[in-house]
């Protein structure tokens, strides 16, 4: 599929990095169906989109298991080496699930290119966009702790010295680096995030007594769009996955109420386990949070997958029990994609009206509808946000809440 998708338009620091072109295969496994991976893939895309990668072909294949060796079958294999053959632009093959250090190292024997799974396609991703001391530490723990059980497979590509998708971070710096070392540095590095975290904690206790609002939701939903509306700030927003790494905090203020608003880093399905442990500090926010404004980007297809993924990790960072207002983001694409030009207003609100209350329904929480881009229903956010401020300023300080 086509996408125009505007990636890498700021200026880059560093070496210019050439093109790359990769393909990306994924396997349909028993209760799945090919269109549910077809999404998949489109995310896969995305990702490589993002971390400068154009994609030339999928191979999707039906597997009631991965193979322990190759992870596609041998017909498969041979399928992507005559296309890999016939198309020398090609740079890597990009695979939708993770990989062991021993099927990379099959891979890279038998089809002579740079093998990529998806969490360090992930992690690539986190390490271009980090920007400040604490995401960067995060980021390089998180590369470490994934790469210390593939250690072995690992080093030996790291021998030819090559860089791009996948290469990024601490690995092409110390080939001669064995386990015992990286575990050194992994346990430096979770005492640097220690330290970081305990400043983090000072500041926030510093932030007096006011309720905390958190943003979540899967990643590319328009959250620091929302941010910047409600806050009237500037937060660096753009159509990218992982736009936002580091927690951004804001004060706001709806009718002499004030509140922090605070932005995190987008979730994602199949979210690499080690990334979520690194980024726990950063994710203090959303645990310490009052409430959770979960936004959703209801314009695409696979929005009910992308809340329970966010609820899946809300659950692993033990915040999924506080009051969540769900904010179905992109209305306005959500229209131009589904309505007919022939559909009459009065339709197009008994459809909205209707999938409203299956939403809710479905996910047992208060929803509306709003489009961060046009301003629709902005107004009415802030009056359901500040009733939901008060409520729990009346929780806590019930004596001091009536001045507001």
């Amino acid at each position: 599929m086509a996408h125009d998708w505007t990636i890498g338009t700021k200026d880059k620091k560093g070496l210019k990095q050439n093109k790359e072109y990769a393909i990306l295969v994924g396997v349909v496994r028993q209760l799945q169906t090919e269109e549910e991976v077809e999404e998949y893939l489109d995310e896969l895309e995305f990702l490589a989109l993002t971390a400068g990668a154009k994609t030339r072909k999928r191979y999707i294949q039906k597997l009631s298991q991965p193979d322990k060796r190759t992870f596609v079958g041998k017909g498969k294999l041979e399928e992507i080496k005559e296309y890999i053959d016939a198309h020398e632009e090609v740079s890597m093959v990009i695979f939708d699930d993770d990989l062991s250090g021993k099927q990379v190292n099959i891979l890279e024997e038998f089809l002579k290119l740079k093998i990529v799974d998806r969490s360090t396609l992930i992690l690539d991703i986190f390490a271009s966009r980090a920007q400040t001391a604490q995401a960067k530490t995060q980021v390089e723990l998180a590369q470490l702790q994934y790469l210390l059980p593939r250690l072995r497979g690992l080093w030996t590509h790291l021998e030819r010295q090559r860089g791009g998708i996948g290469m990024r971070g601490p690995g092409e710096k110390e080939i001669e680096t064995d386990r015992r070392i990286v575990r050194d540095k992994i346990s430096l590095l979770k005492k640097k995030l220690e330290k970081i975290d305990q400043q983090n904690q000072t500041q926030r206790k510093q932030r007096g007594e006011m309720i905390r609002v958190a943003l979540v939701g899967y990643t590319n939903v328009g959250k620091s769009t929302l941010m910047n509306l409600l806050s009237k700030s500037e937060v660096f927003a753009e159509n990218k996955l992982f736009a936002t790494l580091d927690t951004t905090v804001r004060k706001v203020v709806i009718d002499r109420m004030p509140f922090l608003l605070s932005d995190t880093v987008g979730f994602i399905r199949k979210l690499p386990h080690h990334l979520v442990e690194s980024f726990k500090s950063t994710l203090d926010e959303v645990r310490e949070s009052d409430i959770l404004l979960h936004v959703v980007d209801v314009a695409h297809p696979l929005h009910e997958d992308h809340i329970r993924t966010v609820n899946s990790t809300l659950k692993d960072l033990q915040a999924v029990d506080k009051p969540t207002l769900l904010v179905f983001n992109k209305i306005d694409l959500y229209r131009e994609r589904n309505y007919d030009d022939l559909l009459t207003e009065e339709g197009k609100r008994e459809i909205e009206e209707g999938l409203l209350g299956n939403l809710r329904y479905m996910f047992d929480q208060e929803c509306m509808f709003v489009s961060a881009a046009t301003g629709e229903h902005i107004d009415e956010l802030r009056k359901k946000l500040q009733q939901m401020v008060h409520e729990q300023y009346m929780i806590r300080y019930p004596y001091r809440a009536k001045q507001w």
